[in-house]
């Protein structure tokens, strides 16, 4: 079972000063997490517009002061537009975020690694005509010492598994979910809307809104 979160309370984030589960362990060495990355085409698109990027802290210095920080982005538009966006997004928000990590707090080092990349992207866009309104969506996921950090603009999703329970922790930014935000309603409840119109991601824009919440 899933939950979908109702737009009219807002996403249901556990927040870190909450009692953590029965049988939920806390990640609190840089060597106690492990991970897998797999991304496939699917069956509409004949190219494959997701990246990803995994940035690991190499020790417990790099633990205490950036964590770990994954990323996925999933390009928008025609294939090699949204390939290049995708890319670009995964390729500039690491390097950005260890950037900023150094001198801001974790939630203020993620947003501004985000505006980076949507500025980077849009001026790509901007400068080739074949590229304009090039887009991705990208979700990143922050794991450090006091909980994990969530920065998302646009429908890729977070997901937190945990005693046979999964709760979505990333608020979609398509039609759908605006809708059903609006009228007060669940998104599983509206019909006659399309699921897969993003009214929000990174490069179409100049200037775009940045989902940052934790710690969890």
């Amino acid at each position: 079972y899933v939950p979908m979160q109702r737009p009219g309370v807002g996403v249901a984030y556990t927040q870190g000063t909450q009692a953590r589960r029965p049988g939920c362990v806390p990640v609190n060495r840089f060597d106690q997490i492990e991970y897998a990355s797999l991304t496939d085409v699917g069956v509409r698109r004949s190219h494959n517009q997701d990246n990803l990027a995994v940035q690991l802290a190499a020790d417990d210095a790099q633990w205490r002061q950036r964590g770990h920080l994954f990323l996925v982005a999933d390009g928008v538009g025609a294939h090699a537009v949204g390939e290049k966006a995708s890319e670009q997004a995964a390729g500039v928000i690491p390097h950005t975020f260890v950037k900023h990590a150094q001198q801001n707090p974790p939630g203020t080092a993620l947003r501004k690694a985000f505006i980076e990349a949507n500025a980077h992207i849009h001026a790509c866009g901007q400068a080739n005509r074949e590229f304009e309104g090039m887009g991705t969506t990208t979700t990143a996921l922050l794991i450090r010492p006091e909980g994990a950090w969530v920065s998302h603009v646009g429908d890729s999703r977070v997901y937190r598994i945990r005693d046979g329970w999964i709760e979505q922790l990333s608020y979609d930014h398509s039609l759908l979910w605006e809708y059903a935000r609006i009228k007060h309603m669940d998104p599983e409840e509206v019909q006659d809307i399309p699921s897969n119109v993003i009214h929000r991601c990174l490069g179409p824009e100049p200037f775009v809104q940045i989902d940052v919440e934790g710690p969890h």
